[in-house]
């Protein structure tokens, strides 16, 4: 097969798809664990895994043979009746949490305006704060998601520039800032803090030691709602079950996504307390397909798997190497090197005229795929599934192709 192949594909999607996406121009037709092959069937090592959503490698098998053997079961009955897979998939969640409340969604963005309307609710119904007065607090750089409402809270241009008008409820604070949440904490109507425990989609922005649990102790003081947003560092991404694990955070509301289902189905999930989650009574909030019984299969042995297979423990090792490999590789072009687990990125000083782009084309050559974010750094999250064999290898990628330049 030719470059002409590859070609193709990409101008039919240029000529009838709607272009809200810039793609690496790589042409993919196939994954099996950390590797992903094109059209030409020249293999890569994957450092983007979906955006953290195949945390269990492509075509996990397990998870595959779940998928296919409920299919030909049931594969959607709607909420209007009971079904077994989802009893058994929330039984299993909140034990596994210590939630004692699962409200199943679909994708991370769905379960974002999930958390919101159940923050809201209880801030009416529990906090005692005026009709449609409920603030929540959220921060500066955040990535939630990106319908009407989510885009509302964003700064970041290309997300929000034009799509108004917004919605409003939301105060923006710096990220990684306790004086200003504490300031803004003193606003009566506050009903929640929403906060990603690491920014992804800014370009994996760690805050301080002690931010989230001091953040988690000044939302308890002013009685307000401490929200996580774990859809992509949630379930072992970054070396615990959970990001806020670090810090032994014990979040009011809990939003993950993603890898809850290792990339084969889209799952989401909000889980919280009774007290907070009984806010939403029968007919208040739902969708058609969240709960279904393919996704709620797929979801309990993503989430064996991830025990099983020691998946946590895996991104936390690794990680490690990762980022001590990077941190010692002596060069001009990338300035910092910043991660936890397997969620890592690099900040890239443009060199005679090439940037991180330039850099992901060429780690493209090199078998390597990985994408830029916000123009200078490159996040590089592989499946947790990788070896340390593999991982030297995509350091040895990484670093060849770095020195090209």
């Amino acid at each position: 097969m030719s470059k002409d192949l590859q070609s193709n594909y990409i101008d039919k999607e240029a000529m009838h798809g709607a272009q809200n996406y810039s793609p690496l121009p790589v042409v993919l037709k196939k994954g099996d664990g950390v590797y992903l092959w094109d059209v030409n069937d020249k293999k890569y090592l994957d450092m983007m895994s979906a955006y953290s959503a195949v945390s269990h490698g492509h075509s996990h098998p397990e998870l595959v043979e779940t998928l296919v053997n409920q299919s030909k079961k049931l594969a959607i009955a709607s909420r209007a009746f009971y079904t077994e897979p989802l009893a058994d998939y929330i039984e299993k969640l909140s034990k596994l949490s210590g939630f004692t409340s699962v409200l199943p969604m679909n994708t991370g963005a769905e379960a974002v305006e999930t958390a919101i309307k159940a923050a809201r609710r209880w801030g009416y119904f529990t906090k005692g704060v005026e009709e449609d007065k409920a603030e929540i607090i959220v921060a500066d750089g955040n990535f939630h998601g990106r319908t009407t409402t989510i885009i509302s809270f964003s700064n970041d241009p290309d997300a929000r520039d034009e799509f108004g008008p917004y919605t409003p409820g939301f105060i923006n604070i710096p990220y990684n800032d306790l004086n200003s949440l504490k300031e803004a904490l003193k606003d009566p109507n506050i009903a929640g803090f929403m906060v990603e425990p690491i920014q992804g989609e800014a370009g994996v922005f760690v805050p301080d030691e002690g931010y989230l649990k001091g953040a988690y102790n000044l939302c308890k003081k002013a009685g307000v709602l401490f929200i996580a947003d774990e859809v992509q560092t949630g379930i072992a991404r970054t070396g615990k079950l959970l990001a806020v694990d670090h810090e032994d955070v014990n979040p009011d509301i809990l939003i993950l996504g993603k890898a809850i289902s290792g990339g084969v189905f889209p799952v989401s999930a909000v889980l919280a307390n009774d007290d907070i989650m009984m806010c939403i009574r029968p007919g208040e909030h739902g969708s058609t397909f969240g709960g279904n019984p393919l996704a709620n299969k797929v979801a309990i042995a993503a989430l064996e798997v991830i025990k099983e297979e020691k998946l946590s423990e895996n991104a936390e090792r690794l990680g490690k190497i990762l980022r001590s490999e990077l941190d010692n590789f002596e060069n001009d072009m990338i300035t910092l090197v910043r991660g936890k687990g397997l969620l890592n990125a690099i900040v890239i000083k443009p060199k005679n005229g090439k940037e991180a782009w330039d850099v992901c084309l060429k780690l493209r050559d090199n078998g390597l795929l990985a994408k830029p974010t916000h123009g200078d750094i490159i996040r590089f999250a592989p499946p947790l599934v990788i070896t340390e064999e593999q991982l030297i290898k995509c350091v040895e990628i990484i670093k060849k192709t770095i020195l090209s330049f």
